[in-house]
């Protein structure tokens, strides 16, 4: 398969040569170095840019603690320098602001693939200095825009179950193997070097726990008890998890009901395929027993990938009462709602609106996502 164009790219292209540090966060293996890779492709001869990967010691070693001075001799002539990993740097921000300010005619990109350290250490630092950015896997969107809508159609099953990440979409057959290396020799990798986790194998039972509990309300409590470790541990380690991109969480939305819940969090993985890994279930849709909880976090991770590509800044809630009416997604754009239900089986498409929700709210449209109208949701239109 050819390279898949990213949405990101076009933005990318567009900040070159405004001078700014343009930084792209994401999980690793999600593409950064290719796309930024694809964004210099066009700035002429490669000696004018230098990459330095910030997972070999001896980059790391001659970026910590830098002087300007010492930052001119390593860029020498390049007009523009890549930093791969910069999380791995100490202080990687006080480094990349004496560039910034010493070093006027060189621009910087910046990747790394966990915010564990990174926006610490570099928001102060590069305030106004900087373009951020986050890539995510693969999205449909940008499926739709290398094949076409109805390949993209053929293929749900096979997203559903394997999900996005790169090497998966570009070498099917060998999914399971990709995805089995991806979650042993990378997801946790951040996590762990970023913090001294003495007990490791909990952070494993706890992103399983989680992997089974997609589209559920998580509890705090319930965790503690299953894994042996107090609730604040609990909450520490899902901060964790999400700094490396591999879970987000959404909260319940409150307003204007007596019973509606006001605490609760639901937390999804941003991508299927690693879900399915940590649990080790490949079953085909046909047979399994989780696709509610499937199609829930399909949908829910393509809409904010693609929001997240397209600069659309969003808030992102579910609703529910002690009476167990829900709503299983909820939108916020600039102070306007949107309401959602996802429902894999066409046939449920006329699905209704709790009416504690619609009588509470009533201007807010509400939606019901099936297989029939899915690319309305998750794709640019």
């Amino acid at each position: 398969m050819n390279t898949i164009k990213r949405d990101l790219q076009a933005v990318l292209d567009s900040k070159v040569g405004k001078g700014k540090v343009i930084l792209l966060i994401g999980p690793r293996q999600t593409g950064k170095t290719t796309l930024l890779k694809e964004m210099l492709s066009g700035l002429g001869p490669q000696s004018a840019v230098q990459y330095w990967n910030c997972d070999e010691p001896d980059v790391r070693a001659r970026l910590s603690s830098a002087s300007s001075a010492q930052l001119k001799q390593l860029v020498g002539k390049s007009k523009f320098v890549v930093i791969d990993e910069a999380q791995r740097v100490k202080d990687i921000g006080i480094t990349l602001k004496l560039m910034y300010d010493n070093i006027p005619d060189v621009q910087t990109a910046v990747t790394g693939s966990s915010s564990l350290d990174l926006s610490n250490t570099i928001n102060e630092p590069l305030t106004g200095r900087k373009f951020e950015y986050n890539l995510f896997p693969i999205s449909t969107n940008e499926l739709i825009n290398h094949t076409s809508m109805m390949d993209e159609a053929r293929q749900l099953t096979t997203r559903l179950v394997y999900g996005f990440y790169p090497d998966v979409v570009n070498n099917p057959g060998d999914e399971k193997d990709i995805l089995s290396n991806i979650t042993s020799s990378y997801l946790f990798k951040d996590v762990f070097e970023f913090q001294d986790i003495r007990r490791p194998m909990v952070i494993e039972k706890l992103i399983q726990a989680l992997a089974l509990q997609v589209g559920s309300e998580v509890s705090f409590r319930e965790l503690s008890d299953l894994l042996g470790i107090d609730t604040l541990t609990v909450q520490r380690y899902i901060d964790l998890l999400e700094k490396a991109y591999i879970v987000f969480h959404i909260r319940s939305y409150s307003r204007n009901v007596r019973n509606e819940l006001k605490k609760s969090v639901k937390i999804y993985f941003y991508d299927n395929g690693i879900r399915n890994a940590v649990i080790t279930n490949f079953t085909p849709c046909e047979l399994r027993n989780d696709m509610g909880a499937l199609w829930e976090n399909f949908l829910i991770s393509e809409r904010i990938k693609n929001n997240a590509f397209h600069s659309r800044r969003r808030n992102y809630y579910f609703w529910r009462t002690t009476q167990k009416q829900e709503i299983d997604f909820i939108e916020e754009a600039d102070g306007t709602l949107s309401a959602f239900e996802f429902k894999y089986n066409a046939k449920k498409a006329n699905a209704k609106c709790p009416p504690t929700f619609s009588n509470s709210y009533p201007d807010v449209p509400f939606v019901v996502i099936t297989r029939d109208n899915y690319f309305d949701f998750v794709a640019e239109v």
